[in-house]
């Protein structure tokens, strides 16, 4: 109104607004500033989550809010989920022979690694996991104290048989799987050897998201929001499932 020197009624008239939008000033509610801080700590230590699931995390603690304030309060707070990496392309192996493979069909290419964990006694204890890429089913599972290359080579015998002889098997640099004897035996059988790079753990399948996922933190108590005694589950209409005790 003031830069091209009309009415405000005229200027209403033009826009399509009520002349009381221009007079009412907005007022907030009372527990606007708690609510913020809430929704700015949830969004700080759960990065990977948009407004949807903080404001159903809130409702869950105890908060009478629906998606739409909570969305209000985001954009004005300028929060945002971080944009996914794109994906890296095709790379050569090391010997520069070919592109690294993708698999195209069953028994085209398995990948296998360790998984280790400990016991409730502190004791460790190792996981030797077989999958096949393609159809991501997993095809073995050895657990033992100590795993070493006779055993791979022993699990390997064991679903070569069962399943025939893949194209390829995939597997990272570790002493088990690049030892002279296990190279030797996967050769013998007709299969061959796909190590990846070091330090480029995300090219075997073992790395994939579906281990990355088991890292995402479970709900603390952080501020006035929290969920003790349970886990929210956004596949079951968001609500918190109870944790139950695994012996």
């Amino acid at each position: 109104m003031r830069k091209f020197d009309v009415s405000e009624r005229l200027a209403c008239r033009v826009l399509g607004q009520h002349r009381s939008t221009q007079r009412k000033a907005p007022k907030g509610r009372a527990d606007d500033a708690a609510l913020t801080a809430d929704i700015v700590a949830l969004a700080t230590e759960y990065g990977r989550y948009g407004y949807r699931r903080i404001a159903a995390m809130l409702r869950a603690a105890g908060w009478a809010v629906n998606v739409k304030r909570v969305e209000r309060i985001w954009r004005l707070e300028g929060l945002k989920v971080p944009s996914k990496q794109p994906k890296k392309g095709r790379l050569w192996l090391d010997d520069g022979s070919c592109v690294r493979l993708r698999p195209e069909r069953p028994n085209h290419v398995w990948s296998y690694d360790f998984v280790e964990d400990r016991t409730h006694n502190g004791r460790k204890f190792r996981m030797l996991n077989v999958i096949d890429e393609f159809t991501r089913e997993c095809l073995a599972i050895r657990i033992d104290r100590k795993l070493k290359s006779t055993d791979v080579i022993d699990v390997l015998a064991d679903l070569f048989i069962l399943r025939g002889v893949p194209g390829h098997v995939r597997s990272d640099n570790g002493p088990e799987f690049i030892a002279k004897a296990v190279r030797e035996w996967i050769a013998a059988v007709g299969a061959r050897t796909a190590f990846i790079e070091p330090g480029s753990p995300c090219k075997c399948r073992m790395k994939s998201p579906q281990k990355c996922r088991t890292k995402i933190p479970h709900f603390r108590e952080l501020g006035s929001v929290g969920i003790r005694h349970g886990r929210l589950h956004f596949s079951v209409g968001d609500r918190v499932v109870l944790a139950a005790a695994v012996v």
